[in-house]
């Protein structure tokens, strides 16, 4: 996992989400809809990205 990366994009709004699903959501850097932010493929980022998974878009960067 050296170095790989990956494309988060939110596809959904946060409105209306529990709070530790929103916060997952910001701590990855995402803000506003369909804004993409490339970040670090380890377990944490994945675990943020699992709890939101509904949400959210992920690609290969």
């Amino acid at each position: 996992m050296a170095n790989k990366q990956i494309k988060v994009t939110l596809k959904k709004s946060v409105h209306g989400q529990l709070e530790n699903i929103a916060q997952s959501v910001r701590g990855l850097g995402l803000r506003r809809r369909h804004q993409t932010v490339t970040v670090a493929d380890t377990p944490e980022i994945r675990g943020m990205i699992r709890t939101a998974r509904h949400l959210l878009a992920v690609a290969e960067a």
